[in-house]
């Protein structure tokens, strides 16, 4: 039975979602497990960065998908899937739409209709996605981090979640949001990489050309490299920044005031 939440806000349910320490992460993770259970019978995927392979995990590195969420059977394990962040429709879709949406093999839906796939493929759906159908709540993060949160249905083969959308959506995506945000934070302060990473002239160098759309070839020839050295220097860059990808590196930089206009 699905009961009408939309809009109706729980205020003490959304500070036990709210994560102050490493110590209240798996208690916010079964607070967020039970809701999406109450309000909508559905499990929960969550990730806080859909780019990167590492899983949600607790205080003493639990991973929370199967510990908490509900995944415990080798054939679920999401998390380990080789490439999922490039092959699943579901995080191609997270860095399109900013809204909650739900989706399956025939499209994707927003609260303000059907929502344009074009440039997306949706071809072997359940295999690449590891469902049927999915409520997506993506949440955009500082530095162009992308997390989610994925309700899915426990019947095997349910395509249509069009009710429990309707229903559910708009609060699930609050606590789903709390939940992810909070985490992220109290990630980043117990992993310190420090405020302000500080880079080499080398290393800016490189960013900058690449920020241009120049591949490691071009800079290496550019500032008298060999491409070796360019990756080298890019790789460590992408370390200091915790970013997971080259693009990522390139936007942290730019946020941080590294790859300045005019430079």
């Amino acid at each position: 039975m699905i009961t009408n939440m939309r809009g109706i806000l729980d205020l003490e349910l959304y500070e036990r979602l709210r994560i102050g320490s490493p110590a209240e992460i798996r208690m916010a993770a079964i607070h967020l497990r039970d809701i999406a259970a109450d309000l909508s019978g559905m499990r929960v995927a969550a990730t806080h960065n859909i780019a990167s392979s590492r899983p949600m995990t607790d205080a003493e590195g639990n991973v929370l998908a199967s510990t908490v969420f509900g995944f415990d059977n080798p054939g679920e394990a999401w998390w380990l899937a080789p490439n999922l962040a490039l092959i699943s429709p579901l995080t191609a879709l997270c860095r399109l739409e900013a809204h909650p949406f739900w989706c399956n093999a025939n499209g994707a839906w927003t609260h303000y209709g059907a929502r344009s796939t074009e440039g997306i493929d949706l071809g072997d759906f359940e295999q690449r996605a590891l469902t049927s159908s999915a409520l997506v709540v993506p949440v955009h993060l500082p530095f162009g981090q992308v997390g989610a949160a994925s309700f899915l249905p426990k019947e095997a083969g349910k395509m249509d979640l069009s009710e429990v959308f309707a229903a559910c959506a708009d609060i699930l995506g609050i606590y789903a949001r709390q939940f992810i945000a909070s985490y992220v934070h109290v990630e980043r302060s117990s992993r310190p990489l420090g405020m302000s990473p500080t880079l080499t002239r080398r290393e800016v160098e490189c960013l900058h050309w690449a920020s241009l759309g120049k591949t490691n070839e071009e800079i290496a020839m550019i500032l008298d490299l060999v491409r070796s050295t360019v990756r080298f220097h890019i790789r460590n860059a992408s370390e200091k920044l915790d970013a997971v990808n080259r693009d990522q590196t390139v936007y942290k930089a730019a946020q941080l005031g590294y790859l300045a206009s005019g430079r």
